[in-house]
């Protein structure tokens, strides 16, 4: 591959685009089984030897954070919290310098007993996924009855200090459709800023159908009935969701708005409205392969490398090579699109 970056340097692709932010998944495990994401018995884990140890994993992120212009560091998973070494990973990064924003992403359970030690550790803010505010549904959904627990993971972020609190949301036809209205009213009243996220075709079943996907423009217009809601005037930058200002309830913002400090809800259009042109996020998997892109068909090992000896200088040129070959776009909308072989929960959010 001409031209491909060899020296110093950030992770560029042949378009321009400069990833500094880091998604890093500490295990494809999760003690959840949402029915989008995985079947009822779970999946084949990976085998503890395929796994980063904790040192692997503290040492390919410094590799980002120093040599690679990595600025943001997310973990993910699975489900990150159930890694018994992540509080000791999230204080190894924490010290880098220069120190890199530190996030996770994580479905809740156990958040209530982590959130302080995980803000102790340096930890700087939390998403979590809560897609039901009915008990009944989130066993359903989810096949475990822990929404209490979720609530009160969210409860405990925010009196730990991991601000914002952000809740993603996946609504799908006919399931849980009829409570995007009913989520935002929750987020609003506790203080947390909303996500809604178009499904993806990254379940692990390959039963992922468009026609059942609830797009942006729809949750839009269903808020829009109880909620005004205004464009953001804060530039989106590279940032996935788009935002909007709730001013107000029914068809009226009772007067000026302070658009600066008023609440925001977002929306992740990665199907109908892609932000492929200004992604700036490169991913290392459990098991320590680089993906350039969510949707991506191939993956630079760089286990193997680090197992084998390789130093940081080259553990880096390895990254940037792979960034390198990132495509223009997902493709979703290409008839010849495949969708990955790995599962949402094995690549990390």
């Amino acid at each position: 591959m001409s031209n491909v970056p060899t020296g110093t340097g950030p992770l560029v692709d042949r378009f321009g685009r400069v990833a500094t932010d880091l998604r890093v998944s500490l295990t494809d495990k999760c003690n959840l089984r949402c029915t989008y994401c995985m079947p009822a018995e779970g999946l084949p884990w990976l085998a503890g030897p395929e796994l980063l140890t904790d040192d692997e994993v503290v040492r390919l992120v410094r590799v980002a954070v120093e040599q690679l212009g990595v600025t943001e560091v997310r973990f993910t998973g699975g489900e990150p919290l159930i890694r018994p070494g992540l509080l000791g990973i999230v204080t190894a990064a924490a010290a880098l310098r220069p120190r890199p924003t530190l996030s996770l992403t994580t479905n809740g359970i156990g958040l209530d007993r982590l959130a302080g030690p995980l803000r102790a550790a340096g930890l700087d803010r939390v998403n979590v996924s809560l897609d039901t505010l009915r008990p009944d549904r989130f066993a359903t959904l989810t096949r475990r009855p822990r929404l209490a627990d979720v609530l009160a993971g969210l409860a405990a972020a925010t009196a730990a200090g991991l601000t914002p609190v952000k809740i993603n949301s996946v609504l799908m036809r006919g399931i849980n459709d009829d409570e995007a209205s009913d989520l935002l009213r929750f987020a609003l009243d506790h203080g947390y800023e909303l996500r809604f996220i178009e499904q993806m075709p990254l379940d692990a079943q390959h039963g992922w159908d468009r026609s059942t996907m609830v797009t942006a423009e729809e949750i839009l217009a269903t808020l829009r009935r109880e909620f005004v809601l205004l464009d953001d005037p804060v530039r989106r930058g590279s940032a996935p969701a788009e935002t909007w200002v709730v001013a107000g309830t029914g068809s009226s913002t009772g007067g000026p708005v302070d658009t600066g400090s008023a609440p925001r809800v977002g929306v992740i259009g990665s199907v109908t409205r892609p932000f492929c042109g200004d992604c700036d996020r490169t991913r290392l998997t459990a098991d320590g392969q680089v993906r350039n892109c969510l949707f991506a068909t191939e993956e630079a090992d760089l286990r193997t490398a680090l197992r084998a000896g390789a130093d940081d200088a080259e553990l880096a040129r390895r990254w940037r090579t792979a960034m390198w070959g990132k495509r223009a776009g997902h493709g979703i909308d290409d008839p010849a699109f495949l969708q990955p072989a790995r599962p949402m929960s094995a690549i990390g959010g």
